[in-house]
């Protein structure tokens, strides 16, 4: 069995170049090879391409060499959770590439597997597929995407053994693995090296065929910026996005496998029970999501796609970011339940950007909105301004094309298919006239109780 030699920070950070691309592993600062980054912040290379799902937080990971200035363009699909990314991304200090997360980890493991690209349903009609060859395969259109390599990759594990065998702990494996595949010269750094022979062959993810060096270096709570512990809830809550939250609940089934988006769905899962049967998948690697721990961070619990440490239910498990969205798009996940900025008389849902702002964070919702067998959306009715977000056609940039199947907003509940747009359901003291007055699509009305209100 040959031996991966085991080498310093200082010189795993000298064999990347000037002008490399550097592929990085990590879903925020969870699974971050965070010290690999740090080393090479102190080195003069400089005009990287930086390929990963996010640029790390501000002065963290990767986003210390964005603070540097030593990152001329960034690939990846959620920019926004770094306020200096956004920073330089408007003034044009760097070029960036914006790709839905589960395009991104498919493209990393496909340049690794030797493809050519793919097609995916994921961003068909929508502005991330400009540009892109487009054609109709088994009646859906699909987008061309080209594998991502590169000349380094950066990865981030929990042991390795002398021969380069690797193993991801929790949701720490996210990127990693796709990454540990996708590069000319793939350096690992772990918590623990182990000799050969200790760990259990069944356990491994990523065989040391990928790995060519090794470097240990312990994670740290200042390593894990916003994942570090578990923070105050911010939840915007009030009794009418408790009566969608449970509204949207109702409209679960025993059984079903149900991903949450960030905002007013989050609180669908303050109300979920163990009787009610439900299995929470987060597309960053895991199934089988419990509650938010009283205490802890990312060092003790698995994280969600917020970041925000979870627990594990029995039964849960873990995966990379590659199989996370193969569900999403093979449709195994049931329900998905996201906010929206804008649904249209067509199911067509636009909830990831605003004109003049730039397209910097889209993440999995393109993938979650085209890709699971049921869509809900909720999201207030009204924009702050007073106008309709429920409208006859979006003119905001779309997230998907006739996706969206239920629609429950303060006002009530809608729902799309083949006969057009129907309010099934008003939700408490609010009338007819009310939704009438506030709603700019075209709609029938088929109330699904017995209490029509004038």
């Amino acid at each position: 069995m040959k031996k991966v030699p085991q080498i310093t920070l200082e010189q795993a950070a000298a064999k990347v170049n000037s002008g490399d691309v550097l592929i990085a592993g990590g879903f925020g600062m969870t699974g971050n090879p965070v010290h690999l980054l740090h080393a090479l912040a102190e080195t003069d290379v400089k005009d990287l391409t930086y390929i990963g799902n996010n640029v790390g937080e501000a002065g963290l990971g990767g986003g210390r060499l964005l603070r540097n200035g030593q990152i001329k363009k960034a690939v990846g699909s959620y920019f926004t959770s770094n306020r200096e990314a956004v920073a330089a991304a408007q003034a044009d200090e760097i070029e960036t590439e914006l790709l839905p997360q589960g395009t991104l980890a498919e493209a990393i493991r496909a340049g690794g597997a030797g493809l050519g690209g793919f097609f995916t349903p994921t961003s068909a009609g929508t502005p991330l597929a400009d540009g892109r060859e487009t054609r109709v395969i088994n009646g859906q259109q699909m987008v061309f995407i080209e594998p991502l390599r590169g000349d380094v990759a950066f990865v981030r594990a929990w042991r390795a053994d002398t021969a380069g065998n690797l193993q991801y702990r929790m949701t720490e494996n996210n990127f990693n693995q796709a990454a540990a595949t996708a590069a000319d010269l793939v350096i690992a750094e772990v918590e623990e090296i182990v000799p050969v022979g200790e760990l259990d062959p069944n356990q491994i993810h990523t065989p040391g065929c990928f790995v060519d060096y090794l470097v240990q270096a312990k994670v740290t709570l200042e390593d894990l910026g916003s994942s570090a512990s578990v923070a105050a809830s911010d939840k915007k809550v009030d009794d009418a996005r408790i009566i969608m939250a449970k509204t949207a609940l109702a409209e679960l089934q025993k059984g079903d496998i149900v991903n949450l988006g960030i905002g007013i769905p989050t609180l669908v899962a303050d109300y979920i029970g163990p009787e009610d049967g439900i299995i929470m998948h987060t597309e960053n690697g895991m199934l089988g999501v419990g509650p938010a721990p009283e205490a802890g961070g990312a060092l003790d619990y698995p994280v969600n796609a917020g970041k925000i440490p979870v627990t594990a239910l029995p039964g849960s498990s873990y995966f990379d970011s590659a199989a996370s969205f193969a569900m999403i798009r093979g449709g195994h996940v049931d329900v998905a339940i996201m906010g929206g900025l804008q649904v249209d008389a067509e199911g067509n849902l636009a909830n990831w950007a605003v004109p003049g702002r730039p397209l910097l964070g889209v993440g999995g919702a393109m993938d979650l909105a085209s890709g699971a067998q049921k869509l809900i959306v909720l999201m207030t009715h009204l924009n702050k301004d007073g106008s309709p977000k429920l409208v006859q056609s979006c003119d905001l940039p779309l997230t998907a094309t006739a996706a969206v199947d239920t629609l429950i907003t303060e006002f009530g509940v809608f729902r799309f298919g083949d006969q057009g747009l129907r309010l099934t359901q008003l939700m408490p003291g609010v009338t007819l006239a009310d939704v009438a007055a506030n709603t700019g699509a075209s709609y029938s009305v088929e109330l699904e109780n017995n209490d029509t209100a004038a």
